[in-house]
């Protein structure tokens, strides 16, 4: 979530003070990212020094000053409104992480782990639900929030048993650089003794 550019799209619809910015963005967000005022007024100090808000009130301050969109504030919203969100290379995925170095913890059982991340997902998912059910009929913000959250625990949900299945299927070396099937350690081949045919 990029505050910056959220509170360039509030002060687009007119001038607004730090306090209201801030109450706005989370009303429009379905107060589902809440926002310290502190943070609200460190960024529109950071939009000032760039250049793309401006004060209409150059006397007061804090809460008491009142911000304006520039032009060049509106040419920087309008530039990252179309511009597609950057997932190349991919971001770094934190559960993706844990999978793959539980692989590697001795006594570490991955298919336990993934199903732990998995039930908590779901959790989640149903507590969107709940609030989309909750939801006023023309709360359309909190409707398109609950469902991209959805969504896309949906696709967490979908990769945890992708991962489960493929584990399963092609398991990872245990620790000790042996591989393994269905979790099981492979025996080890017995060198044959010196002098002994087999």
């Amino acid at each position: 979530m990029s505050v910056r550019h959220a509170l360039l799209a509030l002060l687009s619809e007119g001038p607004k003070y730090g306090l209201r910015l801030q109450q706005e963005f989370e009303e429009r967000t379905g107060e589902v990212w809440p926002l310290n005022v502190g943070q609200v007024y460190i960024t529109l100090q950071r939009l000032g020094r760039d250049g793309l808000v401006e004060s209409d009130d150059e006397g007061g301050a804090g809460p008491q000053k009142r911000f304006v969109i520039t032009p060049a504030g509106g040419a920087e919203l309008d530039g990252w409104l179309r511009t597609p969100a950057g997932d190349v290379p991919p971001p770094r995925n934190e559960l993706v992480i844990k999978v793959l170095i539980s692989l590697r913890i001795p006594g570490a059982d991955v298919h336990d782990i993934v199903q732990v991340h998995r039930r908590h997902m779901i959790e989640l998912m149903q507590r969107y639900w709940h609030l989309k059910a909750a939801a006023a009929e023309d709360d359309i913000g909190l409707a398109l929030i609950a469902d991209a959250e959805l969504f896309r625990l949906d696709g967490i949900v979908r990769w945890l048993d992708a991962a489960d299945a493929r584990l399963k299927l092609h398991p990872a070396p245990d620790p000790a650089g042996r591989p393994t099937a269905a979790g099981v350690p492979t025996p080890v081949a017995r060198r044959p003794r010196a002098g002994v045919r087999r």
